[in-house]
């Protein structure tokens, strides 16, 4: 296998140029397009086809790994390619800026590499494991290495989430859970792409994070990044966060993480993984 550097060396333009086809497509179309593939999840041939894509280059890059995507093929091997082609589908074909490309390469259960690709901004999130997570911002400006996560209360944190719309019996816990919260921390916000909630807690831009159900292509990549600033990623009962088990993440910087995991312990003590 090429060295884990090279195939994201390799793999970052690719990446680059699904966010490209993208913007193409991005705000060509009114509001209300898509199918709705389950409650509240929509598909759009613009993530079919992004996936498409995707598939053959990182197939071409790595032969012999399994591929498990959001929209056309899910398939595990000694090495996996993990791939949310478009994260925030509801936000593109509504017209609202904030979308991902997520792509990481996990052999058996580690998390190697990871990217996340903005492509409104042009910025590229990206880690190896062991070598620290880093941000290229637009343009091909120099990466910079994200900082070390350091300790944060939870009183000046503002916190990410997203609304349990696939997650019925989950609701009363959540707007429970959100309501203490709320009121405890600098606010919250619902960005709708979980690849870029976990991303910016990894950067330092958000100090906290939880959300229920949520899929292995949403945050494989951004684990690693966490995991590479040293912010903690567990489930609703303080257990290392599984991408393909787990029902429950709740991450953040020490302290806050700490503080929130309590906060959703209590309310969502009927709802475990």
């Amino acid at each position: 296998m090429k060295k884990a550097k090279d195939l994201l060396s390799a793999l970052i333009p690719r990446v680059e140029a699904v966010g490209r086809y993208q913007l193409g497509h991005f705000r060509t179309r009114g509001p209300g397009g898509g199918s709705e593939k389950s409650a509240g999840n929509l598909v759009s041939e613009i993530d079919v086809e992004s996936e498409n894509r995707l598939k053959e280059d990182l197939l071409g890059l790595l032969p012999a790994a399994g591929f498990h995507g959001e929209e056309t093929a899910r398939t595990r091997g000694e090495y996996t390619w993990v791939v949310d082609p478009l994260d925030g589908t509801t936000n593109y074909l509504s017209g609202v800026d904030v979308w991902a490309v997520s792509v990481a390469l996990m052999r058996e259960n580690e998390i190697l590499l990871g990217l996340v690709h903005k492509p409104y901004t042009g910025e590229n999130f990206f880690a190896l494991r062991g070598e620290g997570a880093h941000h290229q911002g637009p343009g091909g400006s120099p990466p910079r290495r994200l900082a070390e996560a350091r300790p944060f209360p939870l009183r000046d944190a503002l916190v990410g989430t997203g609304f349990p719309y696939r997650s019925p019996d989950t609701a009363d816990a959540f707007f429970a859970a959100a309501r203490e919260i709320l009121y405890l921390g600098r606010g919250i916000r619902r960005i709708g792409a979980a690849a870029l909630d976990l991303t910016y807690v990894a950067a330092g831009y958000l100090q906290g994070f939880w959300e229920v159900d949520l899929q292995a292509y949403d945050v494989a990549a951004a684990l690693l990044f966490l995991r590479e600033t040293g912010c903690a990623a567990t489930d609703f009962s303080g257990n290392p966060y599984d991408p393909f088990h787990s029902r429950g993440l709740v991450t953040g910087p020490p302290g806050a993480a700490e503080e929130l995991l309590r906060i959703v312990r209590r309310h969502y003590a009927g709802i475990r993984d």
